[in-house]
């Protein structure tokens, strides 16, 4: 004989079927919160460790700026030393040449000129003064020339002014500073000559003579 089952099974397998698919929604809710929150925490300590790498590399960069205007500083003072050893060099080199420089303007002046003002701009000397005629400029022209001390004399103004008795007239002109103890340079290279030798073969001796007069 067949039996037959009056009981909702339908209803409760329906039921069951819910319960288990939103037991399998909260577990996929819940594994999807999991995941979000190590993504979350994962990219956190990512941010957190960069932020840490540029305050390091901040910190280091600022070191490094202090350390570049130290030494601009340090280079600064650097050029201000080595300026002033320069200047300090060029005056012991030239102390001697200032004192030959004035015996020569005083040894060099002829009678009958007598100079006003004497200016120096770099290896340029000017002279300015008065004379009695102008073969007395063309003299002490020459005798600057030939002074050794300073050379190529450009007259750029002579005529005559009152003022002066006996000097009526007036003068302007420029020389340039030589040193003739100092190496030469012929060939403008900017490295001096080399000096040529000196001829050191020994002089003949006379023979004695083999007879004497009688």
């Amino acid at each position: 004989m067949a039996r037959i089952n009056l009981l909702p099974w339908r209803e409760e397998r329906r039921k069951q079927r819910q319960k288990e698919f939103g037991l399998m929604l909260a577990l996929a809710a819940l594994a999807g919160l999991v995941l979000w929150f190590l993504v979350n925490l994962y990219y956190n300590a990512q941010i957190s460790g960069q932020k840490e790498r540029n305050r390091f590399l901040q910190q280091q960069i600022e070191e490094v700026d202090k350390r570049i205007v130290e030494i601009d500083e340090l280079d600064r003072q650097r050029a201000r030393l080595l300026a002033r050893k320069e200047v300090i060099e060029q005056l012991q080199a030239n102390r001697s040449q200032m004192v030959h420089l004035f015996d020569s303007l005083v040894r060099t002046i002829p009678d009958g000129v007598v100079l006003t003002t004497i200016k120096q701009e770099g290896e340029k000397l000017t002279l300015e003064g008065r004379s009695q005629s102008n073969s007395r400029v063309s003299t002490y022209m020459r005798n600057l020339e030939g002074s050794g001390w300073m050379t190529r004399p450009d007259l750029s103004i002579i005529e005559a002014r009152d003022g002066v008795a006996g000097l009526p007239y007036v003068f302007n002109l420029s020389v340039q500073l030589a040193n003739p103890n100092a190496p030469r340079d012929e060939d403008g290279d900017g490295i001096p000559d080399p000096v040529p030798p000196v001829d050191s073969a020994p002089a003949a001796t006379a023979a004695p003579a083999e007879g004497a007069a009688q």
